[in-house]
């Protein structure tokens, strides 16, 4: 039997709602990705906001080197450079970033440093995450009362 006999042969109830679910997975699933549902498409990790906020409190031009002892003074945790690197690196490919090469400096022996600043999208990114934790963190007694 071929399969077009048997689709025909299939209630047709049962096939409107085949159909509409397809239109409601693949359309209006699309439009909601497109639109957002309140929540950044990609959430940012603890480390992404630890980086992206040593950036905020150094400012625009910053590299590596600041960014690991900012993180590092702030939570008195120790950070691995090559961590920073890897983030930084990672912020950029999601558009949270931008970076450039700076002028080359004689006390490097005239090799120049990446230096990074935050985008419009990086800024928005960390105001919806605290939003979004702000929200959880509602109601809660912040010595966290009753948990165990």
């Amino acid at each position: 039997m071929r399969l077009t006999s048997k689709l025909a042969s299939v209630n047709r109830d049962v096939w409107s709602t085949v159909l509409l679910a397809l239109y409601v997975f693949v359309v209006v699933g699309t439009d909601i990705a497109e639109r957002g549902c309140g929540m950044t498409r990609e959430a940012l990790g603890e480390f992404e906001h630890m980086v992206l906020l040593a950036i905020l409190h150094l400012g625009d031009g910053v590299y590596g080197v600041p960014i690991v002892d900012e993180i590092q003074r702030r939570t008195g945790r120790t950070v691995a450079p090559a961590a920073v690197y890897v983030t930084l690196r990672r912020l950029e490919q999601k558009g949270l970033l931008t970076s450039w090469m700076s002028d080359s400096t004689p006390e490097r022996g005239g090799k120049s440093r990446r230096c990074v600043k935050i985008t419009g999208a990086g800024l928005e990114s960390l105001r919806e995450s605290r939003k979004v934790l702000d929200s959880m963190w509602k109601g809660l007694d912040p010595k966290l009362r009753g948990v165990q």
